[in-house]
C-alpha cells in the first residue's frame, strides 16, 4: 500500500507543480544564503587566526560552502524539472532520471542535518582552541621586533577593545606573564632589577595590564598599573570598588562571538532542511502524479500521486535486497575476470 497516496486532477497537479517550482527557486535562494554563511565564518576564523595559533579548524565554513552550491545546484534544477512538468511532453525526457535525482536529494538533507549538527557541536573544540591560542598569543605580545610576531601586540589590543574583554580568563592572566618587551626595560634601575630577580623565569612581572583593557564607561582615570596595590591609588579598594577594566575574559568573549555565529548558521540550516525535505516530496508528488495518469495521451485525467510506492518498513527492505543484489553482482563479475 503506498504511502500518504493523494488523487489528483489536472487542476491540482498544475497548482502543485507551481508551488513546488516556486518552492525550489527560494530554496536555491536559502543555498546562496547558506553559501554566504559559510564564506563570511570563513572570513571571519581567518582574521583572527593568530588569536588561535593557526589551529582553527575550517571543516564546518567548507562543509557550508560546499552544501550551499549544492544547494543551488540540485534546487536550479529541480525547479527546471517542475517547469517542465506542466508540459507532460516535456517531462518524459526528465522521467527516467527522476528516481536518482530523488534519491540523491535525500541523501543531501541527511548532509544537512549532519551540518546542522556540526554547527552546534563544534562549540566544543573551538572553545579549547581559543583558550590555548590565546594563552599563546599573550605570550608573544612583547615581541613586537619578532618577525612574524610584530603585529600580535596591535592584534590583541583590538581584540580586547573590540570585544570588551581582558586577558584569557580574565585581567590576572597579564599579571603572570612578561608582556612588556625588554627594549623598553632599563636594566640598570634597581626596580627592573629586583622585577626580574623576584621570579625564577627571569621575567618583569607586573599587576598591571595593557591600556586595551581599560573600559572608556568607568568614570574614574583608567587604573592599569599596581592594580591590586591600594596603598599606590587615592580612595581605592581593588576588594571592593568598582575595577575600571574588562572583567570578562577573552576566551568567553570570542566563543560567545563564534557560538552565537553558529547557532545562528544551525538554526538557518535547520529551516533550510525543512524547505528542502518540503520540495523533494513535492517532487516526488508531481512525478508519480505525471506516472500514473489514468490516460497518458490526455493530461486532464485523473491520477494518484504517493510519497513512497510501499510502506517505509517495505520500502526499506526492497533497498536492502537490491543492494545484496548489486554486491553479489559486482562479486560475480570480479570471479569472472
Amino acid at each position: 500500500m503506498a504511502l500518504m497516496k493523494v488523487r489528483f486532477d489536472m487542476r491540482k497537479r498544475v497548482k502543485l507543480t507551481q508551488l513546488v517550482w516556486f518552492l525550489y527557486w527560494v530554496a536555491v535562494m536559502a543555498g546562496i544564503l547558506v553559501f554566504s554563511m559559510g564564506l563570511f565564518f570563513k572570513v571571519e576564523l581567518r582574521k583572527r587566526s593568530e588569536l588561535m595559533d593557526n589551529n582553527e579548524s575550517h571543516l564546518l565554513p567548507n562543509l557550508l560552502i560546499g552544501v550551499g552550491i549544492i544547494a543551488c545546484g540540485i534546487n536550479a534544477f529541480g525547479g527546471k524539472v517542475c517547469y517542465d512538468s506542466l508540459d507532460s511532453n516535456k517531462f518524459l525526457k526528465w522521467r527516467p532520471m527522476l528516481r536518482t535525482f530523488l534519491v540523491s536529494c535525500v541523501f543531501f538533507n541527511a548532509l544537512l542535518i549532519v551540518t546542522a549538527v556540526l554547527c552546534f557541536v563544534m562549540r566544543i573544540p573551538m572553545e579549547f582552541t581559543l583558550a590555548e591560542g590565546l594563552k599563546n598569543g599573550m605570550k608573544y605580545y612583547k615581541d613586537t621586533d619578532t618577525p612574524g610576531r610584530c603585529y600580535m601586540k596591535r592584534t590583541l589590543d583590538m581584540m580586547q577593545m573590540e570585544f570588551r574583554c581582558c586577558g584569557n580568563n580574565n585581567f590576572r592572566d597579564w599579571f603572570e606573564i612578561q608582556w612588556v618587551s625588554n627594549r623598553y626595560l632599563d636594566f640598570g634601575a634597581k626596580e627592573v632589577k629586583d622585577r626580574i630577580n623576584s621570579n625564577v623565569d627571569g621575567q618583569y612581572l607586573m599587576n598591571a595590564v595593557p591600556f586595551s583593557c581599560c573600559n572608556p564607561s568607568s568614570p574614574r582615570p583608567c587604573i592599569q598599573w599596581q592594580m591590586v596595590n591600594n596603598t599606590a591609588h587615592y580612595s581605592y579598594d581593588h576588594y571592593t570598588e568598582e575595577l575600571n577594566v574588562w572583567k570578562r575574559g577573552c576566551s568567553e568573549a570570542l566563543l560567545s562571538y563564534y557560538g552565537g555565529l553558529m547557532n545562528t548558521i544551525g538554526a538557518l540550516l535547520i529551516l533550510v532542511t525543512a524547505l528542502q525535505v518540503g520540495v523533494t516530496v513535492g517532487l516526488q508528488y508531481v512525478r508519480t502524479s505525471l506516472m500514473t495518469l489514468c490516460n497518458p495521451d490526455n493530461p486532464e485525467s485523473v491520477s494518484e500521486g504517493w510519497i513512497l510506492e510501499k510502506t517505509v518498513k517495505e520500502t526499506f527492505f526492497d533497498f536492502l535486497r537490491m543492494l545484496k543484489a548489486k554486491f553479489k553482482r559486482n562479486r560475480v563479475e570480479e570471479d569472472d575476470s
